[in-house]
């Protein structure tokens, strides 16, 4: 674990950036374009943008991991949260330390930007990534509900 690394994802991470993110994609069983992805990467890259990016690189450069995240507001609280949207670690580097490196950033950048908590969602199917952050995190009694728009 010690020789891996997590830093905000740069403009020359694309590449390496586009085939994890495509992993996710896949592991989710979600269609993206290139377009999405594209759309995705210039957020990420925008510094006017609320969504970031964290990635875990080993010591040769490679990366192992991303974590997309954007503030939300919190109004009952008066607070703003983070939402963690995306957290991704290739299958071949599962185990590797770079999940807990990534989610360990995430909640110091947290504590430094003053947001009061770290919020994620995940399949309820998703035993592995359930185990790991019961480790981390409190399950809450809250259930998502999403509605499409009107039109």
């Amino acid at each position: 674990m010690s020789d891996i690394t997590v830093r905000a994802a740069r403009p020359g991470d694309f590449d390496q950036w586009r085939a994890l993110y495509r992993g996710y994609a896949d592991f989710y069983r979600v269609e993206q374009t290139e377009e999405a992805a594209t759309t995705v990467w210039a957020w990420v890259n925008d510094p006017g943008h609320e969504v970031g990016a964290l990635v875990a690189e080993d010591a040769s450069g490679r990366l192992l991991g991303l974590a997309h995240y954007r503030p939300f507001a919190r109004p009952l609280s008066a607070t703003v949260g983070c939402f963690l949207d995306d957290l991704f670690v290739a299958p071949e580097h599962r185990g590797s330390g770079a999940a807990d490196l990534l989610l360990g950033a995430l909640r110091e950048l947290a504590g430094e930007r003053g947001w009061s908590v770290v919020r994620w969602i995940t399949a309820d199917d998703n035993h592995r990534a359930r185990a790991k952050y019961d480790q981390v995190a409190t399950r809450t009694m809250w259930v998502t509900y999403d509605m499409a728009p009107g039109r």
